[in-house]
């Protein structure tokens, strides 16, 4: 069933796949007190038919490509532009970001190479951009796509670029739309080298300038990872600040 949330939750995160969890968005949500549910598409959860009531609502990502016909994805939309109506701030990760291009009259294409690991994104420098992202013009993330926001949303401004991927992260209105997983944690990068498809290995071999085998990947995240939480913070307080209530 496609219940609502219940009455007492502030914020929905939407879940596409098991192995793509809310990871360090989840830990800031507990942090900061907000009361919050996720439902998993692939575990058997239904989306809700109205996201009406909330204050945030948050769109993860997977290794499903966001052009897939799938009912949830579509569903998942349907919510993106509802919340929009109901001025309620969306934030997407990776697919949740390729979702929302889509969502509000985007393209979303395969590139000509995939990111996977830690890599560098600059921001333009726009109010917006320092806004969302902080004054430091560079920042190491981590990347897992191939698919990406080729196409931004009318009224949608670009935000940060990378040498791979020309769109990393727009603004509209009150909502960001990323192509990175600022929500990332040790413990899913663990969990996706494990299980890491059959298309990994290859792309290791043919990508070596975007993707790291899983040695490097490792080390780049003992270097990486505080970063990437501050910045997350960064990123998730801003989301909050436009809440309403």
């Amino acid at each position: 069933m496609n219940a609502p949330p219940t009455d007492s939750t502030q914020v929905l995160v939407l879940q596409h796949l098991n192995e793509d969890g809310p990871g360090y968005l989840g830990q800031w949500l507990d942090e900061q007190g907000v009361r919050w549910q996720v439902r998993c598409t692939e575990a058997g959860d239904a989306y809700p038919a109205s996201v009406q009531g909330l204050l945030g609502l948050a769109v993860l990502g997977g290794a499903w490509s966001a052009n897939d016909d799938r009912p949830s994805l579509r569903q998942a939309e349907a919510l993106i532009r509802e919340a929009d109506a109901l001025g309620i701030p969306v934030l997407g990760h990776c697919l949740g970001g390729q979702l929302m291009a889509r969502a509000f009259g985007g393209r979303v294409e395969t590139l000509a190479k995939p990111e996977i690991g830690w890599h560098a994104i600059t921001h333009n420098g726009s109010e917006a951009a320092r806004t969302w992202l902080g004054d430091a013009p560079d920042a190491v993330v981590y990347q897992w796509h191939h698919d990406g926001f080729v196409a931004l949303p009318p009224g949608a401004e670009l935000l940060a670029s990378s040498p791979a991927c020309a769109h990393q992260a727009f603004a509209l209105r009150q909502h960001l739309a990323m192509q990175f997983h600022i929500e990332i944690t040790p413990a899913k990068i663990t969990d996706w080298l494990a299980y890491p498809g059959h298309v990994y290995p290859v792309q290791v071999l043919l990508h070596r300038d975007s993707v790291q085998d899983p040695a490097g990947m490792q080390a780049a995240t003992a270097r990486n990872q505080a970063g990437s939480e501050a910045l997350a913070r960064r990123i998730y307080g801003t989301w909050r600040s436009r809440w309403r209530g």
